[in-house]
């Protein structure tokens, strides 16, 4: 499969629940277009700022039903699929094929945890396969499935047994690794950036898609920060990514970044609801807090807001 290198940025939303904890499937709507509306690309569902682990499988399917249903022409809806329980995993790899999706991605067992990386591609191989016309990237974190494996050892592993492979969303911060994924076999796959806050140093080594948690927010500052680095003006990129690095440490100060990103949705008038446990809420003092040292650091002028 030949698949078109992704350029810009894919937001990884957040799941939306009701007050009684059920999922908020009506938000999406609204949510496709403000990403749209902000110059977002694609979105990538169910990962890790999505809460996937802690939806059930009907629940998954439900979001990314409604996600491809309401994408705007040209944003790619990628499902992350990845379960506890591989035949899940193939359900709703399989599922994503039937209703429409642009692509698939799997992280890394996070329980029984692969001892080699031919084990790795084995799994990855299997579940590429229940949506053989879909593109499928890797998901990297080994921060989160413990699955420290050199992505260029996958990419050349991986190469001859995944036909619909296109690339890897890499979240790791090892520089070297990355640029021997992004030069394996001459530049042959999608190697998206999955740290927000060193997407420059990403760029200069050869990337040019992203997939974070902070486009649903700020996706404007990183758009110009892509900008500034085409034109050579390695200055502002500089300013902008240290501008974002000072917001992202401002949600990460909370006790939960994750709700920290719903509540600052929230203020842009996209209301996300709460978390999901075991993750927790912030406290009504941080959410005031949170208000104050956004408006400080100048979020609210670099952003945009949902209007009427």
């Amino acid at each position: 499969m030949t698949t078109e290198k992704i350029k810009g940025l894919i937001a990884a939303p957040p799941t939306a629940f009701h007050p009684d904890g059920s999922v908020n499937l009506d938000i999406i709507p609204i949510h496709a277009k403000f990403l749209n509306a902000n110059g977002v690309v694609g979105a990538f569902l169910n990962g890790t700022t999505g809460e996937g682990f802690s939806l059930t499988i009907e629940e998954r399917m439900a979001i990314a039903e409604q996600w491809v249903k309401n994408a705007p022409e040209g944003l790619r809806v990628i499902v992350h699929v990845a379960h506890t329980c591989p035949k899940s995993a193939w359900e709703m790899a399989s599922h994503a094929e039937k209703i429409g999706a642009w692509g698939i991605a799997e992280i890394a067992p996070i329980f029984f945890k692969p001892s080699r990386v031919e084990d790795l591609v084995e799994q990855a191989s299997k579940t590429a396969s229940y949506a053989p016309s879909l593109p499928f990237y890797f998901y990297h974190m080994p921060q989160m499935s413990g699955a420290h494996f050199l992505m260029n050892d996958f990419l050349r592993t991986a190469d001859p047994l995944i036909p619909n492979l296109a690339g890897i969303k890499y979240t790791h911060e090892n520089f070297v690794d990355l640029t021997l994924s992004l030069e394996y076999g001459g530049g042959k796959y999608d190697i998206l950036h999955g740290r927000d806050e060193t997407l420059l140093c990403a760029l200069s080594l050869g990337c040019r898609g992203a997939v974070g948690s902070t486009y649903n927010v700020m996706a404007p500052l990183y758009i110009h920060l892509m900008d500034a680095f085409d034109a050579g003006n390695f200055e502002e990129a500089r300013r902008l990514q240290s501008l974002s690095i000072r917001i992202i440490n401002i949600l990460s100060g909370t006790t939960c970044f994750f709700s920290a990103l719903k509540e600052t949705m929230k203020m842009l008038g996209l209301d996300m609801g709460d978390v999901r446990e075991p993750l927790k809420k912030i406290s009504p003092h941080e959410i005031r807090r949170l208000k104050d040292d956004l408006t400080r650091a100048g979020f609210f002028d670099i952003c945009s807001r949902i209007t009427d």
